[in-house]
């Protein structure tokens, strides 16, 4: 039996690997994206939401335009 338990797992214990979760564009328009804080929670709602056909994040800050 495998005893690692760090990482990213469905309900099911299917462990994700946090590379392969899609990435919305709300994601790639976000400032969290670029120096997100906790990344681990913009990972825990993408993979939230992967079956979702609308993406919500209430932690969106839009990146700034210089």
């Amino acid at each position: 039996m495998d005893d690692e338990i760090d990482g990213f797992y469905l309900d099911d214990g299917t462990k994700i690997n946090p590379n392969l979760v899609p990435k919305p564009g709300l994601c790639v328009t976000c400032a969290n994206d670029d120096d997100a804080i906790e990344p681990e929670l913009c990972i825990l709602t993408r993979i939230d939401q992967m079956e979702d056909n609308d993406f919500k994040c209430y932690a969106y800050e839009p990146k700034r335009s210089y």
